[in-house]
This record gives C-alpha cells, structure tokens and sequence, in this order.
C-alpha cells in the first residue's frame, strides 16, 4: 500500500519576531497618532467667556495654543524621540525611549491642567475693557483639552512599548557594528603581474607590495 508523504510544512515565525513586529507597528501609530492628535487639539478652542465692555457682554475665546504651549511642544518632543529610537541602540535606545514616554506623560498632565485655566481668558478681558484688574465671566470650556490629554496617552503607550520591546527593534541601518563603527573590508589579492591590481590596491589604500592577507 502507497503511502502518501506529507509536504513539508514552513517553519513557523517565532515568537519573539512575531511579538517584535507588532510592538512596533503598534508603538508607530499610536506614537504618531498621539502626536498628531495633541498638535491639532492644540489649534482648537479650548474655553470661552465673556467680558463687561461698555456695559455690555463681548464674547472671548481662547485656542489651547493661548492657554498652554507645553503639550504641543511635548508632543514634538515626542514625535522626535519616536524617530530617534531606530538611531541608537542599547542604552541609547532605553534613554530615547523614556524621553517618549516622560513627553506622554508631560502632554496630558499639561493637557489637563489646562482644562481649568483662565488665565488666558482674564487677559484677553482685561485687553478688550482697558481694565487690566478685569476677569472673564461665564467661563465655559471645551473637549479639546481631553483630545488633546489622549493624545499624551498614545504617546506615552508608545514609550512604554520602546522601553519593553525596543531592544527587538532594527534600527536604521546596518553598515556599522554594533560598537557603532564600520565594518573594516578585507583587502583584495593583489597578482604583481597584472599592473592594474596595483594601482587599486593604492586606490584603496592598501600597500601592494606587502605580504598577501591571510
């Protein structure tokens, strides 16, 4: 009786390759992700008020840029830091990756404190009524703030997955060892009966007429 030979199967993908490209997909999108969310709430209206002008209301508004610069800097910081990573290894690698999560965290504790602040809002009140003592009144504030605190979240799930994984991680490019120099090229046999080894073996810097490399 025949017997039918099954085909051998691929071998199967181990797990820590498997582990290493989805931590970095996933620390890729959300980092950029997270980036890009904070940087756009950072351009929306955050809160809104009114101020006494001439005995009557004059609506205020303020963009989270007017409130807080330090979540959309943080969040180019971090953005920074995501490309960095593939740029170094070892304990460069650790370092650029807890300065991504340190900006995630930074971005949203900004974010939020943000969300309460009329500063911003008193100042424009006290520009638009000649009074510099003067406050807004009616203050309200908006969702962007929250966006905005997200956003620090992605980036820092980001930095947490560059601190777990980021050793699995290739870098950029491979044309220099590990220690960070370049590959040293093995010098090429030079024949002294051919004239034009000669002249390439002193192209390359190489001395033609010493002993032939091992």
């Amino acid at each position: 009786m025949d017997h039918v030979t099954a085909a051998p199967q691929p071998p199967s993908e181990p797990a820590f390759v498997r582990s290493s490209r989805r931590s970095l997909a996933l620390a890729l999108s959300s980092g950029a992700l997270g980036a890009a969310v904070t940087l756009l709430a950072s351009r929306q209206r955050w809160s809104e008020g009114t101020a006494s002008v001439a005995g009557g209301a004059f609506p205020l508004t303020a963009k989270g840029s007017d409130i807080t610069g330090v979540p959309a800097a943080l969040a180019v910081v971090g953005l920074a830091a995501l490309v960095a990573v593939f740029a170094v290894r070892r304990s460069g690698r650790v370092l650029v990756a807890a300065l991504l999560a340190l900006s995630g965290v930074g971005t949203g504790v900004a974010a939020l404190l943000g969300a309460y602040d009329s500063s911003a809002l008193d100042d424009k009140a006290a520009e638009a009524s000649g009074d510099s003592a003067a406050t807004v009144g009616t203050l309200s504030h908006t969702g962007w703030p929250y966006v905005a605190a997200v956003g620090g979240a992605l980036i820092l799930l980001a930095g947490l997955l560059a601190l777990r994984y980021g050793r699995l991680w290739p870098a950029m490019s491979g044309r220099y060892e590990r220690d960070g120099t370049p590959r040293p090229r093995k010098a090429q046999p030079v024949d002294p009966d051919r004239p034009e080894d000669m002249w390439k073996a002193l192209d390359r810097g190489e001395d033609p007429t010493g002993p032939d490399p091992a």
